[in-house]
């Protein structure tokens, strides 16, 4: 009869396997923060808005969408906020996906700035406990006019990209970030002028960084310097604010 003695583990063999577990775990529960939810929430004049929630945190941040765009177009800006420790809801406007809401037939005339704070609530009621918010074109003017039109306090940081406030910018209540491509423009003619001069009016602390090209807000992520503009965000989102910001171009 053959008998077999199984050696025991080595401390170091079974230190590796504990530690390549934990990696493993780590890892998962790293992408389980980061997986993307679909969540709604109302809007305070009866509308309902739909979005994407990414990541975990007390540091919130609302993207919000160009009027050729939807909530979809932000996973890859979204995906790296989260894993930059950000807890992010990219929305659909009403009259895009399933948000509804008053004016949905017109978007672009609208009351979109009820739909950015209906998101801001939704995350300060979740646990947020600061929240920016992201806006592209449409969007940023929508994001303007939801600081200018929230109590002092309501929304933390500003990112607008080829985009600024619809309303008066020197009534902004948060630092904000200006980015802009020399050469955007639109049937009217160049953007850079009309976003500079609301940059001018905007209370610091702020930004205006002019990129070359002429992709409009987010396009350009999908340019060569579309790394640079998502550095630029992550930048600005973590910036602590002890002075204000030096003004100018970049």
């Amino acid at each position: 009869m053959v008998s077999f003695r199984v050696a025991p583990l080595s401390p170091l063999y079974t230190s590796l396997v504990r530690t390549f577990f934990t990696v493993i775990v780590a890892l998962f529960l790293a992408a389980a923060g980061r997986a993307q939810k679909a969540i709604s929430f109302p809007t305070s004049d009866g509308g309902v808005v739909s979005a994407d929630s990414y990541g975990a945190g007390e540091r919130g941040v609302v993207l919000a969408h160009g009027g050729r765009f939807n909530k979809g177009s932000w996973e890859k800006q979204a995906q790296a906020l989260a894993g930059a420790g950000f807890r992010v809801l990219a929305i659909d406007f009403r009259g895009y996906g399933q948000s509804r809401g008053p004016g949905e037939s017109a978007p672009m005339s609208a009351p979109l700035h009820l739909d950015v704070l209906a998101a801001v609530r939704y995350l300060r009621k979740t646990g947020a406990k600061t929240v920016a918010v992201v806006g592209a074109s449409m969007g940023g003017g929508a994001a303007g006019d939801a600081s200018i039109l929230s109590e002092p306090g309501t929304i933390d940081r500003m990112v607008f990209l080829g985009a600024s406030p619809n309303g008066p910018a020197e009534k902004l209540k948060a630092p904000s970030l200006f980015i802009v491509a020399r050469d955007d423009a639109n049937a009217d003619g160049l953007r850079l002028p009309g976003i500079r001069a609301q940059y001018e009016k905007a209370p610091e602390p702020k930004e205006l960084i002019i990129l070359d090209g002429s992709a409009h807000a987010q396009f350009l992520f999908q340019t060569d310097q579309g790394e640079r503009v998502m550095h630029e965000i992550l930048r600005f989102l973590s910036r602590k604010f002890s002075a204000p910001a030096s003004a100018g171009g970049k």
